[in-house]
């Protein structure tokens, strides 16, 4: 019996029951700063929806326990997925009384560990699949159109998060836009920079150890001491330096968290440049060797391409962590979704700091999976050397 049963289909499903039979499914609270009075699933929605959702819950845990087939278990994951958004959505139309504006509904644990549980089903069902880098692609659109499509429907409208965002919409599409030029700005700087860096150090064996020493050094600091360390150089340089302050350098502000995360992201990028040109065949520079290229054609034509790979790796590391270290930056005026999870955590209003952090999560999340299909689509490629 015990062959028959899928070990990790097994603990999702002891997890999705716990959460559906013990834990607390909706978090009622008279205003936005109080605490929350927990409901479970039945005391969250009418007796039919309650029902429905822990059929739901009963039919994907059979699912995930017996060894079923790996597209069965993705189709499952999903539609559960989708019936605990519905579920969530109804929440406050039966908890709230009618026309109270200032109670607030959220998710609580038990909406969060079965949304966890099933999300690992998925995972665990798609990497069974092994889908096309296209096709993760393509289920990240499919997600991502489904959640458009939840959100512009109302349907989580009475969520409080959702009122949060209803009195900051145009601050949080400013922050958004900000958490995105600090991520990808100092992407693209460090990728500039690294890139050049890594190659003289390929090249130039003995300031490889130096160089990553110092980037080493680096990556141990603190973030937020990072930050701060930075505010006396760059306001000593607006002060002194013509044109510095005009061109938005000061001591405070995107500037310091800017430079911050570029000093981050050299490591990545400077290590997996080595890593990558170190990993180049000598049979493949041989051979554009011996049909006469100089250094700059090899490198270029060959080491690069074949090396792309793993040099795209660590930008996608980059990208990730800079992501969520842009969050840090609202401590020190740089914008971003910190300033909501900051905000939050000041006015002890934890949806709020979901506000930010949600989107946090999913950018970085997007990025990982969309990157992660870049590296897969383009290494098979690369690896073809035409001698």
């Amino acid at each position: 019996m015990a062959a028959r049963l899928d070990r990790l289909g097994a603990a999702v499903a002891a997890l999705a029951l716990v959460a559906a039979g013990a834990l607390p499914f909706a978090s009622f609270r008279a205003n936005r700063i109080v605490a929350g009075q927990a409901r479970m699933i039945w005391e969250a929605l009418p007796p039919l929806g309650a029902a429905l959702l822990l059929a739901a819950v009963i039919a994907v845990a059979f699912v995930a326990v017996a060894r079923t087939p790996a597209v069965l278990r993705l189709a499952a994951s999903f539609v559960a997925v989708a019936l605990l958004a519905v579920a969530i959505g109804l929440t406050p139309a039966h908890l709230a009384p009618p026309g109270n504006n200032y109670a607030r509904v959220s998710p609580a644990s038990g909406f969060w560990v079965l949304l966890f549980a099933f999300a690992i089903l998925a995972a665990d069902a798609l990497t069974r699949l092994r889908p096309r880098p296209l096709a993760r692609v393509a289920i990240l659109a499919l997600v991502a159109a489904g959640l458009a499509l939840v959100l512009g429907s109302g349907l989580w409208d009475g969520l409080s998060i959702l009122k949060e965002y209803s009195t900051r919409a145009a601050s949080f599409w400013r922050e958004a836009r900000q958490h995105v030029l600090l991520a990808f700005g100092s992407l693209v700087v460090s990728t500039a920079v690294g890139v050049p860096l890594g190659i003289l150090c390929h090249r130039v064996r003995r300031l490889r150890q130096p160089i990553l020493g110092v980037l080493n050094a680096v990556q141990t600091i603190p973030s937020i001491a990072l930050f701060g360390l930075l505010i006396a150089p760059l306001g000593w340089i607006a002060l002194n330096v013509p044109g510095a302050a005009a061109a938005g350098i000061r001591g405070i502000g995107a500037a310091p968290a800017l430079v911050a995360l570029f000093f981050y992201s050299l490591l990545p990028v400077v290590a997996n440049t080595v890593v990558g040109l170190g990993g180049v065949p000598r049979d493949a520079d041989d051979a554009a060797r011996g049909i006469g290229m100089t250094d700059r054609q090899r490198l270029f034509g060959v080491e690069l391409p074949l090396a792309f790979p793993v040099i795209l790796t660590g930008i996608r590391i980059v990208l990730v962590q800079n992501i969520g270290l842009a969050t840090v930056a609202a401590l020190i005026g740089g914008g971003g979704f910190g300033v909501f999870v900051f905000q939050g955590i000041g006015q002890t209003a934890m949806d709020l700091v979901l506000l930010g952090a949600v989107p946090t999560v999913a950018l970085a999340f997007a990025a990982a999976v969309i990157l992660d299909a870049a590296v897969e689509a383009i290494t098979p490629a690369t690896r073809r050397v035409d001698a």
